[in-house]
């Protein structure tokens, strides 16, 4: 994966190549926007140009109606079919005009709704397809940001201020030409006012969006903070330790160092924007008179004048108009190129290929497997070695960051060796389909999931595809985990919504195990990895749970991490793992007798409980 920020997209490069690639993010946005709603965008481009060329109509036609008012005045002929003929065709222009900025709004909103659908369903279909690796870099966590930062909407802003400046350059086109005809030096004027007004704010685009680039990271702070305040989980302890003014100052100076920036920004673009106004308003207005003077010698007509007089004041606003929505255009489509940027990492390991066999033992090999977290040098496991019998139960002991997770990890594939290989029924995981794998696992993680949901919809979640709608096998899953009458006993039993963010429910620390212990029994698999799925529960709940799962899980394999020795008794078979490595291997009782590694964590463990273990 690339983590290199597009920050330099227009750092260190020459115009041509600034310009090459913002054109091929033009074209990526435009193509995306095209597939998204092809014929909404087609109405678009059909209203846009209407709006290019009803203002210079409109102004022909005011000329056409005020010279024939003054020919009819002059030579009293009263023609009035021809004065009809330019109030009709006025008529008709500004209907179009009007109607043609009402169906743009509605075009527009229609074609919002579809960008984000259609943007934030890649955004998460591409983010589900990763490897988890990637979430625990903190690198990528700044490019989701700003994937993330209101994509659609500068989309869909995009599209606007693209077919706003095509309008926008036709009117000045236009409206130019005609102003050029009555008066050539009105060129020279709209050429020195108007290109450093847009080299201005197409610099003003560059700075904003490279400041918005470089806040990625504390952007996400501040969301910390944020949900540090207000999230549930968190705020009891918040208010214990009274760390709100602590929290808040911390926000405060983030927010207050983004709006000082932000207002220097400000002043300069009022600058800029200031000095356009004043230039070009006092040259158009220098030439007003020159036309004028012109108009009184008889070499312009007083339609010539009025609609000089109408032109200029609508031509400085389209040229502003026109410059701000090019840079605006141009601001938007960096804001696109961070979907690009994210869109463009690639997952590590394939899901869509791989191979997915029939039969299925549960079978573990893992053969001189050593792993390094990437970006880090300290080796997590060093050249271990071992063997798991289908239906075998296997448990992993060791103190904290032996590399009891990491190596359960790796055989779920979340992670791939950094070097050895490991195997599932014989064949190595990088050859297996990633979705077959996953198919074949129930993992119980230390941090489960407490799904905001129905408790019905909380164990139908092992298997979704299956289970989501058949209410019966949930409750015939629930009675095998045991966790039915539980569940009874709620308010609206298999119905109640559970968790604080939706629902009015919710469960302790033992009871969500159990639904995460149940949602594992939903899964038809052959290997069961339980990674101290019960730490909230005492030693004897926990003793009688995975009794009764070790029964229920007869013959598929499973591998079972935990502290508590009365549970890891019951495995076939323990290893013993420290600093990376296992040191032993045996049952409960032959590890003890060996006076080793394991010897000592249990007695260590049996005066920490103050309650002798039975051997």
């Amino acid at each position: 994966m690339n983590m290199n920020s597009n920050i330099d997209l227009f750092e260190d490069k020459s115009f041509t190549e600034n310009i090459r690639d913002l054109l091929l993010n033009v074209r990526w946005a435009l193509k995306r926007t095209w597939s998204t709603n092809a014929s909404l965008t087609a109405s678009l481009i059909g209203v846009t140009l209407v709006q290019s060329f009803t203002p210079a109509g409109l102004a022909l036609t005011a000329r056409g109606l005020i010279n024939t008012v003054t020919t009819d005045l002059n030579t009293r002929t009263n023609d009035i079919n021809i004065l009809l003929f330019w109030l009709g065709l006025g008529f008709g222009l500004t209907l179009a005009e009007t109607m043609s900025r009402v169906a743009s709004k509605y075009f527009t909103q229609r074609l919002y709704d579809d960008l984000n659908l259609g943007v934030t369903s890649d955004i998460l279909t591409h983010a589900a397809g990763l490897d988890v690796s990637f979430f625990e870099d903190p690198r990528f966590q700044d490019i989701m940001e700003r994937a993330q930062q209101n994509t659609a909407g500068h989309f869909n802003q995009f599209v606007t201020n693209i077919l706003t400046s095509a309008t926008s350059i036709v009117q000045v086109v236009s409206l130019a030409g005609i102003l050029i005809v009555i008066e050539p030096f009105i060129a020279l004027i709209i050429v020195l006012v108007g290109f450093p007004y847009l080299f201005f704010q197409w610099r003003v685009a560059k700075i904003k969006y490279s400041k918005e680039h470089s806040r990625a990271t504390k952007r996400r702070w501040i969301r910390y903070y944020t949900s540090q305040l207000t999230n549930q989980q968190n705020v009891a302890e918040v208010k214990l330790l009274n760390l709100a003014p602590f929290l808040i100052k911390k926000f405060r100076l983030l927010m207050a160092q983004f709006r000082d920036q932000d207002r220097k920004l400000y002043l300069h673009s009022f600058t800029g924007s200031s000095i356009f106004s004043v230039l070009s308003t006092s040259a158009f207005y220098v030439i007003f008179l020159w036309v004028a003077v012109r108009a009184l010698k008889g070499s312009l007509t007083i339609g010539d004048v009025a609609i000089y007089a109408g032109i200029t004041s609508r031509l400085g606003r389209t040229i502003e108009n026109m410059i701000l929505s090019i840079t605006n255009a141009v601001e938007n489509v960096l804001y696109i190129s961070n979907l690009t940027e994210f869109l463009s990492i690639k997952q590590r390991t394939s899901v869509t290929s791989g191979l997915t066999p029939e039969s299925r033992r549960g079978e573990i090999e893992v053969k001189n497997v050593s792993f390094t977290y990437a970006g880090s040098t300290q080796i997590i496991l060093s050249n271990i070695s071992l063997h798991i019998r289908p239906g075998e139960t296997v448990a992993l002991v060791g103190e904290n960051g032996a590399g009891k997770t990491t190596m359960v990890k790796l055989i779920a594939r979340l992670y791939d060796p950094t070097q050895g290989y490991i195997k599932f029924d014989g064949i190595d995981l990088r050859e297996l389909s990633i979705t077959y794998l996953h198919s074949q696992l129930s993992f119980v993680f230390q941090n489960f999931g407490r799904f905001e949901a129905t408790a019905a919809d909380n164990i139908a979640f092992g298997s979704w595809q299956n289970t989501i709608h058949d209410h019966e096998r949930v409750k015939q899953i629930a009675r095998l985990a045991g966790v039915h009458n539980m569940i009874e006993e709620m308010p609206q039993g298999y119905k109640t919504l559970l968790g604080r963010m939706f629902g009015e429910y919710t469960l302790s620390g033992g009871e969500w195990q159990k639904l995460a212990i149940a949602r594992a029994f939903a899964r038809d698999t052959s290997l069961f990895i339980l990674d101290e799925p019960t730490s909230s529960l005492d030693a004897r709940s926990e003793y009688k749970l995975f009794s009764r799962f070790r029964k229920l899980a007869k013959g598929q394999t499973t591998i079972l991490i935990s502290h508590r020795f009365s549970t890891v008794s019951i495995a076939d078979r323990i290893l013993v793992m420290d600093k990376g490595q296992i040191v032993e291997e045996g049952t409960h009782k032959e590890l003890l007798s060996k006076g080793g590694h394991y010897s000592n964590l249990y007695r260590l463990h049996q005066r920490q409980m103050a309650t002798p273990l039975t051997e």
